[in-house]
């Protein structure tokens, strides 16, 4: 007892000395600054570029490296080092901003899948623009007190945009699902909305990752620090690329280098992908930084180099600007060695250096504050009723139904409920990976189905989401004697999240148990309704074929205010609540489908490459109405590089106002160059059809780069005929949504080359 009280009262000593030392080192650097407003630099009349290329060439070689080696990261990763005697202040590099501010006292938003699956580039960029207000108000009032630890920054590592090429991968949930369309148009929409729409000054600035070829395995069946991404080129070009170009095309400050190699070359040392392509071929001007320790792992574990002089050298001549610690010695504390022995240049490090300053000038660090609108912003703009009630609306958006016999869903209130399953009140499990800190007060599923009835029958059935003990006589008890019966199961980060792979996508322990012991021992009158709450796709066959399930939900991960949400998409009961969400991915029937983690061939992959017939499709979800596709407007033909304009009609026939998602894919005919067999092209979600009232129509541009299709030397629009297909689900799906798809066609004349890229 005597130890633990010294040593509350050590740490009381010690946060009172790092408050008193913060303070005093603020007041320093407002000195200092103050010395230094005379620098060009400093000069608000003069161009960007005028500015950091004074800054840059004021700095020492030494100063350079202390720049390029603390990117934070971690405990024992520093921030970038305050340069006194030019009045820079220190920076922190290491945030993340993936859906709220993570690690932080923050609005929690949905994880990304769930997000990726309300289809709605609308939806992300209002996400990313109340993140940014978030995390730039906090930043904010971290500066003023001086502090600079991880997750304090204004520069964020998000989003994530690699492609779900695996049902198994631990990292899915930060991903915005398997289609390069999709996942760019998002790419695109978190930056803009994130970045914000001021002429000069920037909200907090984006960061897309993990560049690239970068989709697991990340421990099973082996280690994503060793391991190699072999892919072909029109693969790497047509898959694993196209959202990252988005992403640059959309104005993001930052990419990061991911731990894998690509083709043998570690991602962080791989002139072809961070010069040839990044910089060359779609002229990106920001700067790249590494994945936490990943500078480490080009000789620890692909054993590419063997020390740290040729490894830093190696990176910087790639064109890695900034090492991302993970708490280790930097390798770019080496940078001076490899400019001695002739290994790097210093013209090469300075122009390294200068994407990061000219992104710490655009957040205004270097202007009057009072010049800056965002510096307005603080703390108090946090968690605001706004921000809630935009989680809440992106949980509903978020929701996919899977099935709904006989219209079960909406409910109305009833007597007796029974809820079973270990994510029904898991208040951690249901907010997933990279999340903002969980508040006291979360709405669990339990919590939001109490307001379904007048009595619940509640039992747990399993200790945790890995369900390794089943307590089957408990869930007997709280499914006995009710009329209805909600089964809440899935993952959680316990289950799958960064490193942590999946074995199989079997429901993890005895979940599998305790769903058949529901069904098997409910009365044939009363619904049972399945809850899923999970990132990649889990094995629900029997509940999917099982008449005695009259409805599935999957939820994913959405976080404080998921019984909120659950409770207003299950009664209907509040505008925009009526489920419109599609699934982002391809969920497979049988194991046997999914090709094995490490082969990195599209082949077999994905709803472009898939062969054979899944559980759900890609884009698959249902409704509580009738949507009716009544008309698609598009020109016979075009010249080959042009836009594709047109439009369509729909109807919502049914009986409830609601949302849809419409979906737009093309396939190529009579085909001489490999080419998915379908490509979403454009979607959008239309919110609030309303139920019988009027015909709406649609307008839509197809981008020419959507129907180009890759060759050795570049992208290629080929002379031919394109079948369109316009609907809220696939074209020739057996699984079918509550609506139809449309078709025409659509004839290229002529031939053109769009470049590299």
């Amino acid at each position: 007892m005597a130890l633990s009280v010294l040593t509350i009262f050590l740490l009381i000593l010690s946060l009172i000395w790092v408050c008193s030392e913060s303070k005093e080192s603020v007041y320093k650097m407002r000195k200092l600054k103050a010395l230094a407003s005379n620098y060009p630099f400093n000069n608000v009349s003069l161009p960007w570029e005028d500015r950091v290329n004074d800054l840059v060439n004021r700095l020492t070689l030494e100063e350079i490296q202390d720049q390029m080696a603390h990117g934070g990261g971690g405990k024992q990763s520093e921030p970038a080092k305050a340069i006194e005697r030019l009045g820079i202040g220190r920076y922190q590099w290491s945030t993340e901003c993936l859906r709220g501010d993570v690690g932080q006292n923050a609005t929690a938003f949905p994880q990304s899948l769930g997000l990726a699956a309300a289809f709605s580039p609308d939806l992300i960029f209002r996400m990313a623009q109340a993140t940014a207000v978030e995390v730039r108000g906090k930043h904010n009032d971290f500066v003023k007190q001086g502090i600079y630890l991880s997750h304090t920054g204004a520069s964020c590592f998000s989003p994530v945009i690699n492609i779900m090429r695996d049902p198994r991968w631990g990292r899915n949930q930060e991903t915005y699902g398997e289609d390069p369309y999709l996942s760019g148009v998002y790419a695109a929409n978190f930056i803009q909305g994130l970045q914000g729409n001021d002429t000069r000054y920037v909200r907090a600035s984006g960061g897309c990752k993990h560049f690239d070829v970068h989709g697991g395995p990340d421990s099973i069946p082996v280690s994503r620090f060793k391991f190699n991404a072999q892919v072909s080129e029109r693969d790497w070009r047509s898959t694993f690329l196209p959202a990252f170009r988005k992403c640059v095309e959309a104005g993001t400050y930052n990419l990061m280098c991911s731990y894998n190699s690509v083709n043998g070359i570690p991602a962080c040392a791989n002139h072809k992908l961070l010069t040839d392509i990044l910089r060359t071929e779609w002229g990106f001007k920001g700067y790249v930084v590494s994945d936490g320790g990943a500078l480490h792992i080009v000789v620890s574990g692909h054993h590419y180099l063997n020390n740290s002089v040729d490894t830093a050298a190696a990176c910087a001549n790639a064109g890695c600007s900034l090492e991302l610690g993970g708490g280790m010695n930097p390798i770019f504390m080496s940078i001076l060695d490899a400019i001695k022995q002739n290994k790097t240049t210093e013209d090469k490090v300075r122009e390294l250096v200068k994407p990061m300053f000219y992104t710490r000038m655009r957040l205004g660090e270097f202007d009057p504050p009072e010049m800056n609108p965002y510096s307005k912003l603080s703390s108090a703009d946090v968690l605001t009723p706004e921000h809630k009630a935009l989680a809440v609306e992106a949980a509903m958006k978020s929701f996919v139904l899977l099935k709904n016999v006989n219209d079960t869903l909406p409910l109305n209130k009833t007597g007796t409920i029974g809820v079973v399953g270990p994510m029904a009140n898991d208040p951690l499990q249901i907010f997933g990976d990279y999340t903002p800190s969980p508040p006291r007060n979360v709405s669990t599923p339990l919590q939001g189905l109490y307001a379904l009835a007048s009595r619940t029958q509640y039992a747990s059935g399993c200790h945790d989401t890995t369900c390794s003990t089943y307590n089957s006589s408990a869930v007997f008890k709280a499914i006995s004697g009710t009329d209805i019966n909600f089964v809440v199961l899935g993952t959680g980060q316990a289950i799958e999240r960064e490193g942590n792979d999946r074995p199989d996508t079997e429901l993890p322990g005895q979940q599998k148990t305790l769903l058949q012991d529901v069904i098997n021992n409910t009365p044939p009158h009363v619904p049972i309704i399945l809850l899923l709450f999970n990132a990649g796709p889990v094995n629900i066959s029997i509940a999917d074929q099982d008449p005695r399930v009259s409805a599935i939900m999957e939820c994913f991960f959405p976080a404080t205010f998921t019984g909120d949400a659950l409770r207003h998409v299950l009664l209907n009961d509040v505008k925009g609540a009526a489920p419109a969400g599609r699934l982002p991915f391809t969920w497979p029937m049988w194991a046997s489908q999914i090709p094995p983690m490490t082969n990195y061939s599209m082949e077999g992959r994905t709803y472009r490459y898939f062969e054979g017939e899944p559980l759900y499709p890609f884009g698959y979800g249902l409704t509580y109405t009738k949507f009716e596709y009544i008309a698609l407007g598009l020109s016979d033909s075009i010249r080959a590089g042009d836009t594709a304009k047109g439009f369509f009609i729909i109807h919502n026939n049914g009986s409830y106002s609601a949302d849809e998602v419409a979906q737009i894919y093309v396939s190529w005919r009579n085909k001489t160059t490999p080419s998915p067999a379908l490509q979403l092209v454009w979607f959008d979600r239309i919110t609030q059809v309303e139920a019988g009232v009027e015909l709406i129509q649609v307008d839509f541009e197809i981008d020419p780069k959507s129907l180009a299709l890759w060759h050795p030397d570049g992208w290629y629009i080929e002379q031919g005929t394109l079948d369109v297909y316009v609907g809220g689900q696939q074209p020739n799906q057996k699984r079918n949504a509550s609506s139809n798809v449309i078709h025409t066609s659509l004839d290229i004349v002529g031939t053109k080359y769009l470049g590299k890229y």
